[in-house]
């Protein structure tokens, strides 16, 4: 039984039109019931939510009320999260083999155009090795890195591959797309930056152990965490490094807010640190693993740890509580939450949930 209750305080400040205040209380507005759901986050065009399940199956929702638009069974399994735009929805899947005794096995990968009027395949590429952690768009190209090193742009008008690029190691990262370049991490400790328009490796660092996050940017700064426990800022333009910070335990993520820093650790806590040399305004241990990407507005950030039943929103000046999103009991996933034009999505074992303020619920 999923139970809604939301604690509140007052708006950090006037928030946008339209956006959603994390800080004042949300209250359940649809949900999508599936025990298929995946640790990867579903996309949206913003008015529309593609969400992927087991078997490769993909759901198109309207985000305002939840209809069932369409479902596509793309094959294979789902092996990255999804990228929408208004030209179509772009998946990439793997294909697996039964050996003689039995192991499933990697046999290879697709990424594919679909349709998101109808849901039908506009046009599908085989690749070598599947596409892993999430893609990333701009206007023309679809990016993603593979199980076997290779970084992939692709066009999506006709699924024609514009370069590939092998760094020799293992990607499964979330991509950064910022102005001209792409960034990404791979599982030997490295960030790589290329050019988006030809590949070309620009510079790359080394850390100590695997980068999977999205890295972060601000005033010239390139800012990333790794599974060696530390968050690094380095040069936008050189890759020096300007600092490091120690955390508790492997980073998951960091993300750029207000003047600071938020890194995501998987010793279960939260840590907000200066732009400028790492240290630490504060620090909010979570029930949890935090996993899952966090999600930041004008007025807070959420959270889902993985072994809570709740979101936990936390003020970005001192860490406290803001609200509490009651998600079901056993219900969080590494799935991040995101915003699809008034509505909060938040991906759980048993379906996906959509929040907003009670002032805009809609009715059925």
């Amino acid at each position: 039984m999923l139970l809604i209750a939301t604690l509140s305080s007052s708006a950090l400040a006037t928030p946008p039109p339209g956006q959603i205040e994390l800080s004042q209380p949300l209250t359940l507005q649809w949900l999508y019931a599936s025990e298929q759901t995946l640790n990867l986050t579903p996309a949206t065009d913003g008015a529309r939510v593609y969400l992927p399940l087991t078997a490769g199956v993909v759901v198109s929702l309207r985000a305002a009320d939840g209809q069932l638009l369409w479902k596509s069974d793309t094959g294979g399994e789902i092996s990255a999260s999804p990228a929408a735009d208004e030209r179509g929805v772009y998946v990439a899947s793997e294909s697996q083999t039964n050996s003689s005794n039995g192991v499933r096995t990697t046999a290879g990968g697709v990424i594919r155009a679909i349709s998101r009027e109808s849901g039908v395949t506009l046009w599908a590429r085989p690749l070598p090795m599947p596409l892993r952690g999430a893609l990333a768009v701009n206007q023309e190209l679809i990016f993603g890195g593979a199980s076997d090193g290779h970084i992939y742009a692709i066009r999506k008008s006709n699924g024609e591959i514009l370069w590939s690029q092998n760094v020799n190691s293992q990607l499964a990262s979330q991509l950064t797309l910022v102005g001209s370049r792409l960034y990404i991490g791979a599982e030997d400790g490295k960030l790589y930056v290329l050019e988006q328009k030809t590949g070309r490796v620009l510079w790359h660092y080394q850390t100590q152990a695997a980068v999977r996050g999205r890295v972060a940017l601000a005033d010239g700064v390139v800012y990333l965490g790794s599974a060696d426990g530390y968050v690094y800022a380095l040069d936008e333009e050189t890759g020096d490094r300007r600092w490091r910070a120690r955390t508790g335990a492997g980073v998951q993520s960091v993300l750029s807010v207000r003047e600071g820093l938020l890194v995501a650790s998987l010793d279960n806590f939260v840590y907000f640190l200066s732009l400028t040399r790492g240290d630490r305004r504060w620090k909010r241990q979570l029930a949890g693993r935090l996993s899952a990407e966090p999600l930041a507005t004008f007025d807070g950030v959420l959270f889902t740890p993985l072994s809570g039943d709740s979101g936990i929103v936390l003020n970005l000046r001192d860490g406290k509580q803001l609200n509490r999103l009651p998600l079901g009991e056993d219900s969080n996933t590494a799935a991040a939450p995101i915003i699809a034009g008034n509505m909060l999505l938040v991906t759980t074992r048993h379906g996906l949930l959509a929040f907003s303020r009670p002032l805009i619920a809609t009715r059925k």
